[in-house]
């Protein structure tokens, strides 16, 4: 479900203008026209339902209305232009966290944007010995980018969650800051890391079996030249386990997307094994 995300809310009559380059989207990528229904997602998360009321070629501007009863997370009766239905699609009852080791510029991109496509509530960019200097410095100075990269994802897959890009930080500050997360309910917790080697690894669904009600889930990704050593065994220290799948050596940005949605599949689907038991 394609939606709008606008950086204002609609007036106190229901109206909303768009210009520039959210007024292209609209045109050449959703193809709008006056009279078609559109899903816009406000700043502070709300999904609702608006009208094209009035489209000006000349200006380069359309005028929106909104049309909905104002239910949070529900769109009754929007559709495209291409008659689809635009169902709302419901935030997920757990947060995931990619912890990514800093790949190259054009890589962390890609695994950006699938991040948020996915659903991941915060990437934590982590500084390891195998990234390079040159990459980590390059995300304070392309964070304009970043954060396009986001707002372009969100619009194309319909995301609730508002996907943020957190500041590089060294491995043991990224134990702390999930420790911290973690709160008064490690059982609800659950952190894993992606591990090319076999050695002292489990399944993914053994890796969420002693785990109930997950709340938060962690995922570490290596960068190109994997995690070392020294950092593995930092991170189990620290609490997170190994997990090996059983397929091809893959590059980061696919890890990071394979290991994300694989997560995700796991969590959900041992949520409905255990509701049934």
């Amino acid at each position: 479900m394609r939606q709008y995300i606008p950086s204002v809310f609609p007036d106190k009559n229901g109206l909303l203008k768009v210009s520039g380059k959210d007024y292209r989207y609209m045109r050449n990528v959703l193809r709008l026209r006056t009279g078609d229904m559109v899903s816009v997602r406000l700043p502070d998360g709300t999904l609702r339902a608006m009208t094209v009321c009035r489209v000006d070629e000349k200006k380069h501007t359309m005028l929106l209305q909104v049309c909905d009863s104002g239910t949070a997370g529900t769109l009754p009766a929007a559709v495209f232009s291409n008659n689809q239905p635009a169902s709302a699609v419901q935030k997920s009852a757990a947060e995931y966290y990619l912890m990514q080791f800093v790949p190259k510029p054009q890589k962390m991109d890609l695994i950006i944007r699938q991040a948020v496509e996915c659903g991941v509530t915060a990437v934590i960019p982590v500084i390891g010995e195998y990234s390079s200097p040159a990459s980590v410095s390059a995300l304070d100075s392309r964070r304009g980018r970043l954060e396009k990269i986001i707002r372009e994802a969100r619009q194309q897959s319909g995301s609730p969650v508002d996907t943020c890009v957190h500041a590089a930080i060294n491995l043991p500050e990224m134990i702390d800051f999930w420790q911290k997360l973690m709160g008064p309910e490690p059982e609800a917790t659950a952190a894993v890391v992606l591990y090319e080697r076999t050695d002292r690894t489990k399944s993914l669904y053994r890796a969420f079996e002693s785990t109930t009600d997950l709340k938060k889930i962690a995922l570490v990704v290596g960068s190109e030249g994997g995690i070392s050593p020294a950092e593995i065994l930092l991170l189990e220290k620290a609490g997170f386990t190994l997990v090996h799948f059983d397929t091809n050596i893959l590059r980061c940005e696919t890890a990071a997307l394979y290991g994300t949605a694989a997560v995700r599949t796991a969590v959900g689907g041992y949520s409905l094994w255990r509701n049934k038991e």
